[in-house]
């Protein structure tokens, strides 16, 4: 019997990154619940209007994503599992065009200084700042405007009707980004085999109180993927801390967690899960092709 659809909420439309870390994270078909910024993924959440969501929290060219780390504490939302992609970025444009007639090419500002080093031998060019890349994407096949083209991926060029008019064009082959899978309470459920967990927490008023935190993960095994600070609103010099464990024996990171609270004001779980596979080649799965009309999908 056929795997239930799945409802995901992404931030973009059909051809962006975060649907391809949907597609490739979720064994279920998928169906998009698309939206413009990350507040619109979280309230669709929050409305019901999606079963999971899927967010970018760090680049390994671009760095840390911070606005979605304050999203999701604030949100309640659990951390239920992650997924890696290699983001290749492609000059896409319409059917039949060449490169040396382009006078403007739009994307995301992100994907456009990612490959700032490819434009600097076609000076005519003007580079343009603008929504996702499937959505600038899907803006030259929708307008049809001869000498315009976007940075995008293969998927949305695709899915479009466009052609890619020079693949791989970022500067730095060694860009990947991880997406967290979101989901509420209701959903959310004991991931089987956890090894992974992402935690929050802001410190007493003591000197070496954050070594000492570490000093406690190290004593009881756990390997720290990732440790982010953010200033606490409102309150001058404080500071919370997202940190990314990994551990092999789940008792031993329960009885870490015990002895690192008494250090702590604000401590958080926003979730325990499996690591994502770092093969960095993330493939299609066979329901990429599935239908998108049966879900509650947000106007992009």
């Amino acid at each position: 019997m056929a795997s239930q659809p799945v409802r995901v909420a992404i931030q973009g439309i059909s051809g962006s990154f975060h649907e391809m870390a949907a597609v490739s994270y979720f064994e279920q078909p998928v169906v998009l619940v698309t939206t413009e910024t990350f507040d619109e993924l979280f309230a669709a959440l929050g409305r019901r209007d999606a079963d999971y969501g899927v967010m970018a929290i760090e680049n390994t060219v671009a760095g840390s994503i911070l606005p979605n780390y304050a999203l999701l504490r604030e949100s309640k939302l659990r951390v239920v599992g992650e997924s890696y992609l290699r983001i290749a970025l492609s000059l896409v444009g319409l059917k039949g065009q060449k490169v040396a007639e382009l006078t403007e090419v739009y994307s995301h500002p992100m994907a456009i200084n990612q490959c700032r080093t490819f434009f600097k031998s076609l000076p005519r060019i003007k580079l343009i700042a603008a929504g996702d890349t499937a959505t600038s994407a899907k803006r030259i096949a929708d307008e049809r405007r001869p000498g315009t083209a976007a940075i995008a991926n293969v998927r949305a060029a695709e899915l479009y009707g466009l052609e890619v008019l020079a693949d791989e064009i970022e500067a730095n082959r060694v860009n990947y980004t991880r997406f967290l899978i979101l989901t509420d309470e209701l959903n959310a459920r004991e991931i089987r085999n956890a090894d992974k967990s992402s935690i929050c927490f802001s410190l007493q008023h003591q000197v070496g109180c954050l070594s000492q935190v570490l000093s406690v993960l190290a004593f009881y095994g756990m390997n720290l993927t990732k440790i982010q600070s953010l200033p606490i609103i409102g309150e001058e010099w404080r500071y919370l801390f997202y940190v990314d464990v990994c551990f092999s024996d789940f008792n031993r990171y329960r009885q870490a967690l015990s002895a690192i609270r008494p250090l702590t004001d604000i401590f958080e779980v926003l979730g325990e899960y499996r690591q994502g596979q770092k093969s960095f080649e993330s493939m299609y799965k066979q329901n990429i092709g599935q239908p998108q009309g049966a879900g509650v999908e947000v106007p992009c």
